[in-house]
Order: structure tokens, then C-alpha cells, then sequence
């Protein structure tokens, strides 16, 4: 009201002007400055100005959002997963769908406005001494930090008279350590804990509605206490009578789900009015916040079947099974004991990530990181609320270490949406702005047309420092440090301006689903590391998708690393890198993946054996096969004419025999019968002279040969043993190719005139390979040996 009433006397004064003249771009140098800075008395005259304006067209908005109906939210294109068996459903009781349905739950509303306009007036009521408080503070002067304690202690009242939707949002905030102070997190923690339950009374009676039995003829145990009471639900431990398994039974608030429907009506005005603002001050911008607003909402909202829910886990237990998830339990789902209101599970004894010990915390987010990068980029299907009450370390260390719960809010993803994300994780990894700009646009953060030479720049700045990791209080430093020596703040303002006028930026709707579970995971890791990175914490599993997955994007991103920009060939060292980081051996410089430096601790060369011709490795292999088979064939011809020329120079000189190239030699063709041929054709036959180009490219070929195994491969080519060489050409063109190419192949013989260390370190690797990686290596020998024989048979 007080905003209000100093607006109304100068609602077109130099409020407005300031305003627009900052959305024009047409501020002078000295306005900027005060901008900026805030400093002197004119810096402190813009500032009141340019809140009257503020606070005008903020009225102006709330008018106009208040004026218009507001509708329900479409979930045409959500990313929300709401299991199809449950489309439909209306709820018996109260009329609402089960899950998400716009036409539904915008028929029920439609006949209570006053219950909408009713709940309005309560959230402005509770919400605008709060916010006139925290203005009060900042125009001031004040710190926001200073004040952390009593103004989180006001927010966490107002959120809990508001209800359930509110105290979900603080339960969400209080698990930031990099968002909010610890006397602010301290404050809101108390929400999650502070719920009162409903009686058992209550809870007794939504179990018999929901399966019409007796809660004795159910279960032969019913705690007449919760164990667990949430803002949506609360838990009762209890004993199924019919097979005595002890199980968690989830009961729902009674009427929660009008109280969530009529909130969401009333965030979605809210998220009008900030629209309105966004669009009167960065108009560029395209990013809708009603729609982020709108999936969030959605979610809510599926949350709130049970049904649903027991769908999400079942669905997740199998294909978590299904894609090797280790080390993570999901919890039995009895599903003929669900109902809408109603979630029975098999019982878990463990403890909250909260009440673990910050190294016990580290191991597991490990776990945890691992499963939920499977679920986004290898599965599209991903926990959106990973939060510390849902996450458990076990104490039946059978069953695994980090029990998964609560799956109510489910996304999903397309393969090209996954594929995409894991293009841009490389690209940020490895400081590649210009394809992480193209990846945003394929998200569409970014259009098409955006100006790639204002986007790259600020790329650098505003995401250098995010890969360093630490959190938003961190990443806020990292910020500060860039500007310092570039223009101070004055440059950091100019930098703002332009991302708010001249890159129209959107956010995607999913990223509210996306951003919720990332921000999540990144506080829990916080806690038990403090320095933890997400970004760089994700690159090992990247890493290994590029390597075992053929699929053309992931190919694609494969090939951009391997391969140089100039002259495309491939780069060996990235190989070696890549391969050690797919184990969790990084290697960096500036905080950001150095794709040009073998780390320290690299794998010995058995492992490197062991892991190409392990299952991860399948997209490697098929992208190294045809670069293996072509600098093979080069540098047996290569060898080859080396030979000729030693054959040339050492033979006899016989009266009786032709000398030189026409040296007769023993030569066998396809079908096996031998024949003499000239030396100087049977070379040129087998082995056609190198290019420089090919030269080239067939020593880079045995730079990364010998990397990667560790053997002295170079010098097995530079001075070949006659007879070993014959033998490898005799049986190629045969056709007498070994069924077992890895130990009777001729080719090993090449490698058998080594005698060292690094020789029983690959000896070593391949023996140690199960029966399954033997199979796959044996077929990846014998079908690049075949295509250098078909190479050859064609010469």
C-alpha cells in the first residue's frame, strides 16, 4: 500500500522516463554509472525514480492480471509423465481429475469463482508486508544477509498459514546451502518437520474408502502414529496380514487436492503479473513464465495421485534393473492396495541423507549422481524431487546402499532431447561455446537467428565460472573476480543490458522439472562437498555414452572430440583422455576438461584392453574400426615395400636369375595356388606407394597405437621381420584367416618380437577378459582383419 500511494503522484515522471530509457538502450555514460553504482545523490535520485516507475507498472500489471479470468494450465506439452491408464479418472469424492487435466479441473473452477478471488486476497494479504519489508530493506541500503533470520522466519509463517503448496516450496529452498544462509536454511528446515498430521482416526478411514475393508482385515499392524507426516501425506508403518510383509503405507491429506488446485489458480496469477513486468522491461526476452509456472504446476498437481505414483516406481525398479543401475534399491510397489489417496510399499530401514555424516553423504551422491544421469540421458525417465527426505542410506547393505523413494513427480524425455543434453554437457565440459550455442538452440534456449557474436562472449563470462562449481554463492564470486579487471561493475551492468535487449533467451518449460532436480541433487552434494561440480561431476558418464553408444548423435559428439577442426584427423592423445575420463579419470586445466593432457593417474595399459573390449565400449570401437583397418592396411603396405627394397638389395646376384624388380618371387592368389610373379609387380600389386598425406596419417595411426597399448608398435613397423611380414600377407591373401585371431593370427607374431614390461601388461589385459569381452574382441580382430584382406584381394 505504501508503494502504491508514492507511485500515484508521480506515476509519468522521471520514474517512467528512467525506466524506459534503460529499456531503449539510450542511457548516457554518467546514468549507467549511477545505475550501476548507486552512488552520490543523483545515483540515489535515479534509484527512488526508477522504483515509482517500478512500482506503476507493477500496479499496472496486478490490475491487469487481476482483471483478466485466468485459465487453467494446458499439459499438452508437458514434460510431466502421467501414466496413460489414468487419463480420465475423475475423482469420486470431490469431482477433480485424477491427474492433470485442464478442460476438468477448468470446468470445476469455473463454478467457484469466489473460492479463486477468496484465496487471491489471502496470498496478497500475507505477501505484501512481507515483500514492502524486503523493498524497505534494499532501498535503504540494507543487506539482505543481515536480515536472514527474522525475514526467513516471516517467510516461513506466511508459508505455513498459506499451506501445503507453500510449505513445499520452503521445504525445497531449505536444502540450498548455496541459495540460502545457513540461518535462513535453518529456518525454513523447520517446515520440514513442522507439518501436524492428521489423526489416525483420519488416516483409518481414507484406507477403508479407498479399498472398502476394515483396516484389521488389511494389515495385522497399523501404527496409530505416523512415522513420517508431509505437507501432501503422511506415512504409517503396518504389517499386510495376509503375508506378513511389513510395508509403508502413504495416506493422503484428506481435501488436499482442491486446496493444490485452487493454489496453482493462484500462482498462475501471480506468474501473470511478473509476466507482465518481464515483458514491460526486457520486452526481448521469450522466455514465458506462465509456462514455466504451468509444468511446475502440472507436476504439483500428478503428484497428488497415488495411482500415478505407483505406476512412476514400478516403471523405474524395472528399468533401472534393465540398464545396470548399481548400488541404488527401489522399494516393492503393492499395487492392489493402492488406491488414489493410498501408496503401499515395502518397508525400508535406513536413514536421510540429512542425519548421514558429510563423508557418508559424498559416497552416496555419487550413487545417486550415477542413477539419476542414467535416468535423464540413457533411460528419459528421472526422479524430479531427489530431495534428502527421499533419499536413504540403506542399512541392509544387500539390497544396496541408497534407497530411492517418492516418485510422484516423473519427466520425460525424447531421444533427440537426451542426445542433445549430453552434446551440450560435452560442450561445456570442454569450453566449446560456439556448439554449445548451437545445442541451446536445438533446446530453444536460443533462436536460430541470435547474433552468435554478442552470444559467444557472454557465454564465457556468465559460464566459465558455473563449471567451477561451489553453488550460486560461488559461481556469485567467480562473477565478481571476472569483472575486476574488465570494467567493474559498470561492465557487468552494459553485460546485463545486453543479455536482457539483445539475446531473446527463453528457458523451456521442462527446465522447471529439469532445474528442480539438478538444483536439488547440487544441494545435498554441497553438503557433504562443498567444492562438488556438477558439470564436470557428469563428464565421466558422458564420456562413457560417447564410447559404448552408436547412435549418430553421440557419434557425432565422439567425432568433434577425436577428431582436429582443421584438418579433421584424429587426435590420439583425446582418445587416451577420453577413455580415462569414462573411468573417472579427468584430466583439467582452469577447472574446465583439458582434452590434450594424459592425466597422472591414466589406466595401465591391461585396463585400457579390458575396457575396449568391454560392453561400454561398443561406440568407440565402431567409430575406431574403419581408422584401425585403413592404417593397418597403410603400414603393411608401408612394410611391405620396405621388405621388396631389403629383398632387392640382398639377393644374390645369379647368372641364371633376373635381378632387381624382376626378381621372380613366389606368389599365392585368392584361390590358393601358388605362382611366380616379378618382384617389382608383386609389390606394386600388394603394396601401392604411400602419399605424404597417407605417410602421415599411418605414423599418427601408431603414435596412438602405442599409447593405447602401451607395446612399441612404431618400431615393429619401422624394422619388420621378413619372415613374420610374409606370413601376415600369406594369410590375408588365402584367405586363411584364424578362427581364433587373437592368439593364432600371424599378426601377433609382429607383436611376439617384443619382450618387455609393457608387452606382458597387454598380454596381461587380454588374458583377464571374461568370456563375453574375448567374444567381442575376437569378432573385432577378425572383421578388421577381413576388411584389410578385402583391401588387399581387391589390389
Amino acid at each position: 500500500c505504501s508503494l502504491s500511494t508514492s507511485s500515484s503522484s508521480n506515476t509519468s515522471g522521471g520514474g517512467r522516463k528512467g525506466v524506459g530509457k534503460l529499456n531503449a538502450r539510450t542511457t548516457t555514460e554518467s546514468e549507467t554509472e549511477r545505475v550501476s553504482l548507486g552512488s552520490g545523490g543523483g545515483g540515489n535520485a535515479f534509484s527512488t525514480a526508477a522504483l515509482e516507475g517500478v512500482t506503476s507498472v507493477v500496479i499496472e500489471a496486478s490490475k491487469g492480471a487481476g482483471s483478466r479470468k485466468i485459465e487453467a494450465p494446458s499439459a499438452d506439452k508437458s514434460f510431466v509423465y502421467m501414466d496413460d491408464s489414468r487419463e480420465g479418472v475423475i475423482d469420486r469424492e470431490d469431482g477433480l481429475p485424477a491427474v492433470y487435466d485442464k478442460e476438468a479441473i477448468q470446468n470445476y473452477w469455473d463454478g467457484r469463482p469466489g473460492e479463486l478471488t477468496k484465496r487471491w486476497g489471502e496470498f496478497v494479504r500475507l505477501n505484501v508486508p512481507f515483500l514492502t519489508r524486503v523493498a524497505a530493506i534494499l532501498i535503504s541500503g540494507g543487506a539482505l544477509v543481515e536480515e536472514a533470520g527474522s525475514l526467513s522466519k516471516d517467510a516461513r509463517i506466511i508459508m505455513e498459514k498459506l499451506g501445503p503448496t507453500y510449505i513445499k516450496m520452503g521445504q525445497m529452498l531449505s536444502v540450498r546451502p548455496d541459495v540460502l544462509p545457513e540461518e535462513a536454511r535453518d529456518e525454513l528446515a523447520i517446515l520440514q518437520d513442522s507439518v501436524k498430521p492428521f489423526s489416525a482416526l483420519t488416516a483409518r478411514e481414507v484406507v477403508e474408502r479407498s479399498l472398502g475393508q476394515p483396516v484389521e482385515q488389511l494389515f495385522s499392524s497399523f501404527t496409530e502414529e505416523p512415522v513420517a507426516a508431509a505437507s501432501l501425506a503422511q506415512v504409517h508403518r503396518a504389517t499386510l496380514r495376509e503375508s506378513g510383509q511389513v510395508v509403508a503405507v502413504k495416506v493422503q491429506r484428506p481435501n488436499i487436492i482442491e486446496t493444490v488446485s485452487k493454489d496453482l489458480y493462484v500462482l498462475r496469477r501471480a506468474a501473470e503479473v511478473y509476466q507482465a513486468i518481464m515483458d514491460r522491461f526486457a520486452p526481448q526476452q521469450k522466455t514465458d513464465y506462465r509456462a514455466l509456472l504451468n509444468e511446475w504446476a502440472i507436476g504439483f498437481y500428478t503428484e497428488l495421485d497415488f495411482m500415478n505414483e505407483a505406476a512412476n516406481q514400478m516403471k523405474m525398479k524395472t528399468l533401472l534393473e534393465e540398464n545396470g543401475v548399481k548400488d541404488v534399491y527401489i522399494p516393492k510397489v503393492y499395487e492392489e492396495y493402492c488406491s488414489r489417496y493410498l501408496l503401499v510399499t515395502e518397508w525400508v530401514e535406513g536413514r536421510k541423507l540429512t542425519d548421514c555424516e558429510p563423508e557418508e553423504v559424498r559416497e552416496l551422491v555419487e550413487i545417486g549422481q550415477e542413477c539419476f544421469l542414467t535416468q535423464l540421458l540413457q533411460i528419459g525417465f528421472f526422479h524430479c524431487d531427489p530431495h534428502p527426505g527421499n533419499l536413504m542410506k540403506l542399512d541392509d547393505p544387500s539390497k544396496g546402499k541408497l534407497a530411492l523413494i517418492d516418485f510422484g513427480l516423473m519427466a520425460s524425455l525424447k531421444v533427440e532431447e537426451m542426445d542433445t543434453l549430453i552434446s551440450s554437457i560435452v560442450h561445456l565440459s570442454n569450453r566449446d561455446y560456439s556448439k554449445l550455442t548451437e545445442d541451446f538452440v536445438e533446446l530453444e534456449i536460443l533462436p536460430e537467428d541470435c547474433d552468435r557474436s554478442k552470444v559467444l562472449p557472454l557465454m564465457d563470462k556468465a559460464l566459465s565460472p558455473f563449471i567451477k562449481g561451489g553453488g550460486a554463492t560461488r559461481y556469485k564470486d567467480e562473477i565478481m573476480k571476472t569483472y575486476e579487471g574488465a570494467g567493474g561493475l559498470q561492465s557487468m551492468t552494459s553485460d546485463f543490458v545486453t543479455v536482457m535487449n539483445d539475446i531473446p533467451f527463453s528457458i523451456p518449460p521442462y527446465f522447471a522439472l529439469l532445474g528442480r532436480a539438478v538444483a536439488t541433487l547440487e544441494g545435498i552434494a554441497l553438503i557433504g562437498n562443498p567444492d562438488y561440480r556438477i558439470v564436470m561431476e557428469s563428464y565421466p558418464f558422458v564420456s562413457r555414452k560417447l564410447l559404448s553408444d552408436d547412435k549418430p548423435a553421440f557419434q557425432k559428439a565422439l567425432t568433434e572430440i577425436l577428431y582436429s577442426k582443421d584438418d579433421q584427423t584424429l587426435k590420439s592423445q583425446r582418445l587416451t583422455v577420453l577413455l580415462n575420463s569414462a573411468q573417472g579419470i579427468v584430466a583439467e586445466t582452469d577447472s574446465f576438461v583439458d582434452l590434450d593432457s594424459v592425466p597422472d593417474s591414466a589406466m595401465k595399459t591391461s585396463e585400457t584392453v579390458k575396457f575396449f573390449f568391454g560392453e561400454k565400449a561398443s561406440g568407440l570401437r565402431n567409430t575406431l574400426k574403419p581408422e584401425i583397418t585403413n592404417a593397418a592396411d597403410l603400414l603393411l603396405r608401408q612394410t611391405i615395400r620396405r621388405i621388396s627394397t631389403q629383398v632387392e638389395i640382398s639377393a644374390p646376384q645369379l647368372p641364371f636369375l633376373p635381378s632387381g624388380g624382376d626378381l621372380p618371387v613366389p606368389f599365392m592368389t585368392r584361390e590358393g595356388s601358388p605362382t611366380i610373379m616379378s618382384l617389382e609387380k608383386a609389390t606394386e600389386t600388394l603394396a601401392p606407394p604411400l602419399t605424404q598425406d597417407e605417410e602421415i596419417y599411418a605414423l599418427s595411426m601408431l603414435d596412438l597405437a602405442t599409447l593405447l597399448t602401451g607395446l612399441d608398435i612404431k618400431n615393429i613397423f619401422i624394422e619388420p621381420k621378413m619372415e613374420n611380414i610374409f606370413g601376415v600377407v600369406q594369410s590375408l591373401v588365402s584367405l586363411d584367416l584364424s578362427s581364433n585371431p587373437l592368439s593364432n593370427t600371424p599378426v601377433l607374431s609382429l607383436i611376439g618380437s617384443q619382450n618387455n614390461d609393457e608387452l606382458q601388461e597387454f598380454v596381461l589385459g587380454v588374458t583377464q577378459l571374461d568370456k563375453d569381452s574375448q567374444m567381442r574382441a575376437e569378432s573385432f580382430v577378425s572383421e578388421c582383419l577381413q576388411e584389410i584382406q578385402s583391401k588387399i584381394v581387391g589390389r
